[in-house]
């Protein structure tokens, strides 16, 4: 094979930090000029590099370069948007008349606008986000291939994989507006994963996945481990069978608790609020989960996932608790957003910025032991939940517990509920934190919920 790819040299090489300042600079001069009262603009670019195998072999290898620009203009409370993947002046220029134009024809909105100039960000640390692997093809394919080869070698019963990949990204964003603010962020991500199928001598299968997450590639679990544990899960799930219909504790393991928290982001997110969608509404410094439950938001985590200076309006990004012993202390507002709540933006304009559950003090044992008769849960399915009223239910498959130790693997179950009901029916969080996500929680026990099965 060659490292060599017929691609053009814009999808190999990213615009530097100065080139976006200039464009972004000129965007917003020019609107001004144009007659526009305010306006802000993004553009970003990234390129990637995938490789996948199966059965041994090279199955894909792809080589992509991305690039978008965004604008939106002011006149008043009116307000147009366009957007472009030409990052030339023309293409920009043409943007930017685009959002102009329709600005004249948009009716106002009362809660538009930029964020307070007194919110944008002034200074942040170095996040060390940029970390670029120097990795070739031929080397992304030797590496998915080890992967696949240490799950295929780990036992008989695993017959073969959905595939393994290894794969590297570089990217550079920039945000600025009329306040004068420009943030410019280079980041790189790198993953590597594997699929692993079982089948038992009855012919049934099984098949599980192992992911591994990194700004920096040295942080990536090595491919015989990622291989191996890929394997380890399938065949664990190999003589699943149905369970009794019940209520019980179910535990939830981390890779699926993100979950669980995900729902309250949602459920505490500005669009959600002023919407009256939310469970939650209304609910800031109540208590809606049991005192063992904090969330606090690190923004500033060097190398963290998703570390970040300033959120998409330009605005500051502070670490502070969501959740503080159980209490709701924050929201997740924009500018936008906040405006329509009639409160200030939170710095959240684009999501969570790296969350960390506090843990407890019970390792898995400790936690599956404390169960008695219960659902482990590993993996979930389906999107049956309502954050207007916090109903939940979804397909689930993990381990019934019996005698407060792990009896037999399970699937086709449901687990049912609702999330008031749940966050504040916390029986435990475990100390099996997993650090290879933006969302670093550990195990959670929930005391009581409905098991649908035979």
């Amino acid at each position: 094979m060659t490292d060599t790819l017929a691609v053009p040299a814009d999808a190999r090489e990213l615009p530097g930090a100065d080139a976006l300042r200039e464009s972004l600079t000129s965007m917003l001069d020019r609107a001004a000029a144009a007659g526009a009262d305010a306006a802000e603009a993004s553009l970003s670019a990234s390129r990637s590099l995938s490789v996948s195998v199966r059965d041994r072999h090279r199955e894909s290898l792809e080589y992509e370069g991305d690039r978008t620009a965004a604008v939106t203009v002011y006149r008043g409370r009116a307000s147009g948007s366009a957007s472009t993947t030409d990052l030339t002046p023309t293409g920009l220029a043409a943007a930017l008349d685009q959002a102009l134009t329709i600005a004249r024809f948009t009716e106002p909105d009362a809660y538009a606008g930029l964020a307070d100039a007194a919110l944008m960000a002034r200074g942040w640390p170095d996040l060390g986000l940029y970390n670029p692997w120097a990795l070739t093809p031929a080397a992304a394919q030797d590496q998915a291939l080890a992967v696949e080869a240490a799950a295929l070698d780990t036992d008989r019963r695993i017959v073969q994989t959905d595939g393994a990949t290894v794969a590297t990204q570089d990217a550079i964003s920039a945000y600025g507006n009329s306040h004068g603010f420009i943030g410019i962020e280079r980041a790189s991500r790198h993953a590597a994963s594997c699929t692993a199928i079982a089948r038992d001598t009855a012919g049934r299968m099984q098949r599980e996945i192992a992911f591994s997450q990194a700004r920096r590639a040295e942080q990536l679990f090595a491919p015989a481990e990622i291989g191996r544990l890929a394997a380890d899960r399938a065949l664990a799930r190999l003589g699943s069978r149905a369970v009794p219909t019940l209520t019980a504790p179910v535990l939830f393991t981390p890779r699926v608790a993100r979950s669980l928290w995900g729902h309250l982001f949602g459920a505490i997110s500005g669009g959600t609020l002023y919407r009256n969608a939310s469970f939650l509404k209304d609910r800031l410094d109540q208590r809606i989960a049991v005192p063992g439950v904090t969330l606090r938001q690190v923004p500033h985590r060097r190398h963290g996932l998703a570390s970040t200076g300033f959120d998409d309006d330009g605005v500051a990004t502070v670490e502070r608790d969501l959740v503080a012993a159980g209490v709701l202390r924050s929201y997740l507002l924009s500018a936008y957003s906040a405006r329509r709540l009639g409160l200030a933006s939170t710095g959240n304009a684009g999501g969570i910025f790296n969350i960390d559950v506090a843990p407890g003090d019970a390792d898995f044992d400790a936690l599956v032991a404390g169960m008695g008769r219960g659902l482990v849960v590993t993996e979930l399915m389906g999107q049956g939940v309502n954050l207007v009223n916090g109903d939940y239910s979804r397909g689930a498959a993990g381990w019934w517990v019996e005698n407060g130790a792990l009896a037999y693997p399970v699937e086709n179950a449901t687990v049912a509920g609702n999330l008031a009901d749940m966050y504040n029916g916390i029986a435990a969080l475990g100390n099996d934190v997993e650090y290879q996500s933006a969302v670093r929680t550990p195990s959670v026990v929930i005391d009581r919920m409905t098991i649908a099965g035979q």
